[in-house]
């Protein structure tokens, strides 16, 4: 029996997966294609071409891992975020693509004709303080997380992008922070409740839970960095937090009645409740101190 095509490949792959991926002729394909170091392009090409041996055992490792639910990021140790090819491990939350939503509300919010300061908390693979620090230059931009070994993969990502204006520094949240005090602090928490099945299951029992699960009903984050940030934000700075679907009530309120004003809630491309703004006022009330 001759040895199966790339399509016979990719095809056989698609079927193994579909009880696992709701995309999986897509994570046959990347896998394939990274397995023979072509792009995705290649498969399409050159349907009928047959791999080498140990490029078809090594996409066969791969398929057996994604076959048991890891997720693609982590079997290629590479996730594309804001055209930025990051580096992510175990270690670190893999960056999703509802996450640009975040990083679009603090370029609104940055100019970028003149220096101003902002904090990625929880910066994880440092994909929001890159993403930053690519479209804004003359930032001073400080990344917290408490892991190291999230940390460390943050730098070689910075690194990896020639970007040098990113500070990383080990800490809870706000921490680590002194009395800095930024134009704008952005955060992406956990937000699964602890009760939630599905942290458990499918792809997310692969992340790491600390980035993913916080407390009873997962506000646990969000609460102790909304009690936080004002005592790191200029008068005017705002703070952006991305949440879960279910919580576009829960985190606005929270953030009003922390003080902050111009509170808002923005939906992501598939119309879900997903990053809540506020801005700490220019004028601070006695009443608002905690």
């Amino acid at each position: 029996m001759s040895a199966p095509t790339l399509r016979e490949l990719v095809d056989n792959a698609a079927r193994r997966l579909a009880e696992i991926s709701d995309t999986p002729r897509l994570d046959a394909e990347i896998l394939l294609a990274a397995a023979l170091d072509q792009p995705r392009s290649y498969l399409h090409a050159w349907p009928e071409r047959m791999p080498e041996p140990e490029q078809a055992a090594r996409f066969a490792a791969w398929l057996d891992r994604r076959g048991v639910g890891e997720p693609v990021a982590y079997i290629l140790g590479r996730r594309e975020f804001w055209s930025l090819e990051l580096e992510v491990t175990p270690d670190t939350l893999i960056p999703r693509p509802e996450t640009e939503l975040l990083v679009e509300l603090a370029l609104e919010r940055l100019p970028a004709n003149r220096p101003v300061a902002a904090a990625d908390l929880g910066t994880g693979s440092g994909a929001i303080a890159l993403a930053l620090a690519v479209e804004r230059p003359l930032a001073r931009i400080v990344a917290t997380d408490h892991s190291p070994a999230a940390l460390a993969v943050a730098r070689r990502n910075a690194r990896r992008s020639n970007i040098a204006h990113v500070e990383f520094r080990e800490g809870d949240w706000c921490a680590s922070l002194g009395d800095e005090r930024f134009d704008l602090i952005a955060a992406n928490p956990p937000y699964v409740a602890a009760t939630d099945p599905r942290w458990r299951q499918g792809e997310l029992q692969f992340e790491p839970a600390a980035a993913l699960v916080s407390g009873a009903d997962g506000l646990d984050a969000l609460r102790t960095i909304i009690v936080q940030a004002p005592n790191h934000l200029k008068p005017g700075g705002w703070l952006l937090l991305e949440h879960g679907y279910d919580q576009g009530e829960a985190v606005p309120a929270l953030l009003r009645e922390r003080g902050f004003d111009a509170v808002s809630d923005h939906r992501d491309a598939a119309g879900l409740s997903r990053t809540s703004a506020g801005r700490w006022p220019s004028v601070f009330l006695p009443s608002m101190a905690l």
